[in-house]
């Protein structure tokens, strides 16, 4: 079945082709198999088998979010209250989570990432990624793998999320490159690593990516968040595709991200709830870099599905445009997954244009700058998922 969605009055393609006319006005799309079939003016639209006019909403592609951490049980909410009266963060809080959801049952676990992802999808958000890492056996990550594969669209191992009370931190690094990767291979796309004091050195880190590579796997980074250090320079190196947080970067950081293919992913909601200082992301996108917006949902530091309030405070806190939060928050998501061109049998996410996926994020606005003008607003109206009406 075909469906034309009519009566858009911004429609915000994203589409790199289109260049700055990436922006139609009085715009209908036509579904069709999942796909985008055709783009254009609402009065030279095509005849399809069915229609819904959105009556002059804005719209957009659906938010492609390319860093959560969905997999988990238990809250952290004292540690939050802890932090807001001045507690620094610290990676250590991992381990609460890690016991919590050890004492799960996969039915529990399946059923709070299944809620997770309701959540994210009736928010606008249309292609996810979600990590392994509060197992940190072999046995736990790799049931966390199973059920994050039942779930995401993109699943990273990050078995390197911080290292067990009372286990020898190489021998446990060696588990992360054997066994462990070992058992979780067959259900993960990525491999990631926290390279961050209290988390894994940067020797360790890149043990751990040397090893996940070799066993096929793409690279991301948690680097540079609690502090200055070397996430950043090892994924540039190591032609990870991503490397997320990037609070604290020096000048030779930025020039790096920006003469390399790596995605600085930045995670607005998690700075808030750490009262971290902002991921520089105008810094980054003015030296040429490509940044990526993510919610970091995650009980400790970021516990939100809604990229919408991700993008309303890039815009009111770090400086970006409204036009360049969309950006980092579609386009920038799909490169940050490899997503963003087309491959057999995998059509590009992060934009619109004939032949990407058909994920589509209509507001209850008529303009897409009302995601900052009214932040906190419940502003979804409609979303598009792979061709499928979900809200």
């Amino acid at each position: 079945m075909s469906e034309l969605i009519t009566g858009i009055g911004e429609l915000h393609t994203v589409d790199p082709a289109r260049g700055a006319d990436s922006v139609l006005r009085d715009a209908a799309v036509v579904v069709e198999n999942g796909l985008i079939a055709w783009m254009g003016r609402a009065s030279e639209a095509p005849a399809a088998d069915r229609a819904v006019d959105v009556e002059g909403r804005a719209a957009l592609p659906g938010w492609v979010d390319s860093h959560t951490h969905l997999v988990f049980a238990g809250d952290r909410g004292e540690e939050f209250a802890a932090r807001m009266a001045g507690e620094a963060y610290a990676a250590g809080g991992i381990g609460v989570t890690t016991n919590a959801t050890r004492e799960a049952s996969d039915e529990t676990l399946r059923g709070l990432v299944a809620g997770r992802v309701r959540d994210a999808v009736a928010g606008g958000t249309t292609y996810l990624e979600t990590k392994t890492g509060y197992g940190l056996d072999v046995e736990q990550e790799l049931r966390a793998a199973k059920i994050a594969a039942g779930a995401a669209d993109e699943v990273t191992f990050l078995g390197a999320h911080l290292v067990p009370e009372g286990v020898d931190a190489d021998e446990y690094v060696e588990t992360v490159c054997g066994p462990m990767l070992e058992a979780v291979t067959p259900y993960v796309q990525w491999a990631d690593v926290f390279c961050e004091r209290g988390a894994f050195n940067p020797e360790q880190s890149r043990r751990v990516l040397e090893a996940c590579r070799d066993a096929g796997l793409g690279l991301r980074v948690h680097g540079n968040q609690i502090g200055p250090g070397e996430g950043v320079s090892l994924a540039v190196e190591l032609g990870a595709a991503s490397v997320d947080h990037c609070n604290f970067l020096s000048d030779e950081d930025v020039a790096a991200l920006a003469g390399s293919d790596t995605v600085a992913t930045v995670l607005p909601a998690c700075d808030l709830s750490t009262r971290a200082p902002l991921a520089p992301a105008r810094e980054l996108l003015d030296a040429g870099a490509t940044a990526a917006i993510a919610s970091n949902c995650n009980p400790g530091t970021s516990y939100t599905t809604s990229m919408n309030f991700c993008v309303a405070t890039a815009v009111l806190q770090m400086k970006l445009t409204v036009d360049e939060a969309i950006r980092a928050a579609t386009l920038g998501g799909a490169k940050a997954l490899r997503r963003d061109v087309s491959t057999p049998g995998r059509p590009a996410v992060g934009h619109l244009a004939v032949g990407t996926r058909a994920d589509l994020h209509v507001l209850d606005a008529p303009q897409a700058v009302h995601l900052a003008y009214r932040p906190g607003m419940p502003l979804t109206w409609g979303v598009w998922r792979a061709g499928r009406r979900e809200i």
